[in-house]
């Protein structure tokens, strides 16, 4: 069974400039409808085996969600942030381990609101009339992705491939069609397949690195630089820091842009890569899946898309820099100069309501960009490259209940993790 894309472009732009205009004029609250809108269309454009994608979720209930989760996030930031300031202060005579704590109790809950979300967006999903749904274990989730994270980052980076492989094993492991249960198959250490290409690059960053500052530093001032850090951490000097010429070996600094370029191939190669490897390997009684996604074209997108995006972004603070000058009075020209520059003088309201109109409307264009350009290419590779080799168990899945539960995305919407489709 193949799946087939019917979305358009155009179609897509037109959309999210109409709903992105509301969610301006109301300032932001109308980005629940928008987001459902947009769902709804990429779902229905989705059609595996010519049947098309629902997505039934309501806009009320994202709402909704999201004032309870502000509700407990505020009592969270009032609550528990005012205690660990006070035991930051009374312990270590400073706020640093005020923060740092309050980061780190951050972290579960983003873990939290990722997995929330997503089953959010199953359990509002269907096709053919059967619903898709994943099972209650956020909490479960959040320790366990915390635990591979300290994990992956005590190994640096080792051990990246067994964290990707278990999280979405006990994602995949819970989600349910109808009353078919999908199960991850595989292991973990089939990941490195993907992850080739990163450790290579990442070898060539080590390689450079030691080129440049130890083995052959680039100048004077790196190797005075790498005698203080010898000296200062080690107590004994390499003597490094001989009388060369500054700008000895600075054609080696060109390297860094095919260092950079791998870094950014590698980690896209591996996450798409590992996605497909995965998806390759799950199944459910009776239907299996394969995916013939290309990393290549993947990154392709992103870098052309986020560059667009990101163009729109940069021209729209300098078109907002160019109109706020006059309307602010050109007071930083005057203090600069000490001479009168002729300015509008309008009120302050009408200056700050301009200014978050404008504010509102470059992130506005930058969205309808991303949607066009990344969003739009991205579901319709993944959509199209996938397909379900095995699909007689289709025919004995029966329907299940709604799941409900009341703060829907609200977590995800609340910790800024709701802006993706």
């Amino acid at each position: 069974m193949t799946v087939r894309f019917a979305g358009q472009r155009g179609a897509v732009f037109w959309l999210a400039l109409k709903t992105g205009f509301w969610s301006v004029l109301t300032l932001g609250f109308y980005r629940f409808w928008m987001k459902t809108r947009l769902r709804r269309y990429f779902w229905g454009s989705i059609r595996p085996g010519g049947h098309p994608m629902e997505y039934v979720g309501d806009p009320w209930e994202k709402l909704l969600g999201f004032f309870i989760a502000v509700v407990i996030l505020t009592f969270y930031i009032g609550v528990v942030n005012l205690l660990l300031m006070f035991i930051s202060f009374s312990v270590f005579d400073g706020n640093v381990a005020g923060y740092f704590l309050s980061f780190l109790g951050v972290i579960p809950l983003w873990f939290y609101a990722r997995y929330r979300a997503r089953r959010y967006v199953l359990g509002r999903t269907r096709w053919r009339g059967v619903r898709f749904g994943l099972e209650p274990g956020a909490w479960g989730y959040a320790w366990r992705a915390c635990a591979h994270w300290l994990v992956t980052v005590c190994t640096l980076g080792i051990l990246w491939p067994r964290m990707t492989f278990y999280l979405e094993k006990y994602r995949t492991d819970r989600t349910f069609f109808g009353s078919a249960k999908l199960l991850q198959g595989g292991r973990w250490t089939m990941l490195y397949r993907p992850a080739r290409l990163l450790i290579a690059v990442l070898v060539g960053w080590v390689a450079w690195i030691a080129w440049i500052g130890f083995l052959d530093p680039m100048g004077q001032v790196v190797a005075l630089f790498v005698d203080a850090m010898a000296q200062e951490f080690f107590s004994f000097d390499p003597g490094l820091a001989k009388e060369v010429e500054t700008t000895s070996g600075l054609w080696r600094l060109w390297l860094l842009i095919p260092l950079v370029l791998g870094l950014y191939l590698g980690v896209v190669h591996y996450i798409f890569g590992a996605r497909r490897m995965m998806a390759n390997h799950k199944s459910a009684p009776g239907v299996t899946f394969a995916s013939d996604l290309r990393t290549g074209r993947v990154a392709g997108i992103f870098a052309l898309g986020s560059f667009l995006a990101y163009l729109v972004l940069f021209l729209g603070i300098i078109l907002m820099g160019m109109l706020l000058l006059p309307l602010a009075g050109l007071e930083v020209i005057q203090q600069v100069t000490g001479q009168k520059a002729a300015s509008f003088d309008l009120p302050r309201s009408v200056t700050v309501a301009v200014s978050v109109v404008i504010y509102f409307t470059i992130f506005l264009l930058w969205s309808v960009v991303y949607n066009t350009f990344v969003t739009f290419p991205l579901m319709k590779h993944m959509a199209t490259t996938i397909t379900l080799p095995t699909h007689d168990g289709l025919a004995e899945i029966s329907q299940v209940k709604r799941d409900e539960f009341a703060e829907a995305e609200g977590f995800a919407e609340a910790l800024d993790l709701g802006a993706a489709i």
